[in-house]
């Protein structure tokens, strides 16, 4: 188990930079291409504005139709617009905004001023006579729609960058929670993992005080001891394991499950527990499986059944039950205790939960890595009803290998 961003953590940042460039230049490409077509549009406008007035410049008597096809091409026209005499006088203006208090010189000034700066836009457009001569020019400008389009993806990159910052500011705060509730619940998963054996111990080390003159009973004690012991050295073994790949081999889960149900069943009465563990199914089916952590997987799964079965008085069922069911061997683990809310059935293999105020807070989410992640298999919640109880069930890959 990794505690630290890694790899993993480096492409993500990777590919929120990715992206936010990519939806950045994207956006650029496609409006700027957008602008373009729209002031090549516009330039038509003006075009054809221009060849309007030069055939009612180049016609000796035009008529009132020219003067209402002007209108209706001027009233299309949403661009500044200036037109002059081939002196460059200004001689009308359209779309230009100025303030009334201009008058006289100055909004002749400003109107030059105007001119200038549309010239630097666009390069006017001539209108000729027939013989070739400039008798008019048309200085255009963008309209108000392609100038906001030109801002809009600039707007775009900022939302990009403001994107990316929420997005790693939320990663770097959701990684952070994880990292600190897996070292909280590693914590308390060690020390409930040695919170058995050592109750165990402090129990036996009682009743050799008492049973000291008694040789056959010392005898089963220390019997009882040394299977602590082994217990705790597995323990160190088990974490020792965690982020490397173990070791699969054809074995019977049902062998390991009765080792570990054995295990607690002598030591239930020193647990205040009144609570029967049974096991079903047929003992020669193997998985592909590694022992010593399957074992980590069933001890949760028991402890977390034990929890659930809260009065010392009422009897307490733990049911294991292994069947196959085609290439894979099926594990059903039931219990008779308090059992899920519905709400809380996705929370239960999260990092660092638990409902209880001591105890870990790691054990089903080690529990899932160790059978999904190492062994390929699926772990679940089957079935769990208040106050009725809860159904785990196991999937492993069945071992046509039996070793």
């Amino acid at each position: 188990m990794k505690m630290s961003g890694g790899p993993a953590s480096l492409n993500l940042k990777l590919g929120l930079l990715v992206i936010g460039a990519a939806i950045a230049f994207g956006t650029l490409y496609y409006t700027q291409n957008l602008v373009g077509r729209l002031q090549e549009r516009e330039k038509e406008i003006v075009k054809l504005y221009a060849s309007g007035l030069e055939d009612v410049a180049n016609t000796e008597s035009p008529t009132s139709d020219f003067t209402f096809i002007f209108q209706n091409i001027i009233q299309r026209i949403d661009f500044p617009l200036i037109l002059t005499d081939y002196k460059g006088n200004i001689t009308s203006t359209k779309n230009i905004s100025y303030e009334n208090k201009l008058k006289g010189e100055e909004l002749k000034i400003f109107f030059e001023q105007k001119k200038k700066l549309l010239s630097e836009q666009h390069a006017p457009i001539e209108i000729k006579s027939p013989k070739g001569k400039v008798i008019q020019k048309i200085y255009y400008g963008d309209s108000e729609l392609v100038q906001r389009l030109r801002y809009y993806p600039f707007l775009q990159i900022i939302f990009a960058l403001l994107f990316i910052i929420i997005a790693y500011s939320s990663f770097s705060y959701i990684k952070k929670s994880e990292q600190s509730n897996i070292w909280v619940g590693m914590s308390k998963e060690t020390a409930h993992q040695l919170g058995t054996p050592i109750s165990s111990l402090m129990g036996w080390n009682e009743m050799l005080k008492l049973n000291y003159n008694n040789q056959d009973k010392v005898l089963d004690i220390s019997d009882e001891i040394n299977s602590d012991l082994t217990r705790l050295n597995k323990i160190t073994k088990r974490f020792s394991k965690i982020g490397s790949k173990p070791e699969l081999i054809g074995d019977s889960p049902y062998v390991t499950i009765e080792r570990v149900s054995n295990y607690f069943q002598r030591r239930l009465p020193q647990l205040g527990k009144n609570v029967l563990i049974n096991l079903e199914g047929n003992k020669d089916l193997k998985a592909n499986m590694n022992s010593e952590l399957f074992e980590w997987v069933i001890e949760n799964l028991i402890k977390n059944a034990l929890d659930a079965i809260e009065t010392e008085t009422m009897n307490g069922k733990i049911n294991f039950n292994i069947n196959e069911n085609g290439d894979n061997i099926e594990i059903e683990i039931s219990d008779n205790g308090k059992g899920i809310e519905i709400n809380r059935k996705k929370d239960i293999f999260r990092p660092g939960y638990s409902t209880k105020r001591r105890g870990w807070g790691l054990g089903l989410s080690l529990s899932k890595r160790i059978i999904e992640d190492y062994h390929k298999g699926k772990i679940f919640v089957k079935h769990s009803a208040l106050n009725e109880g809860t159904t785990f069930k196991i999937v492993l890959k069945k071992s046509e290998k039996i070793t």
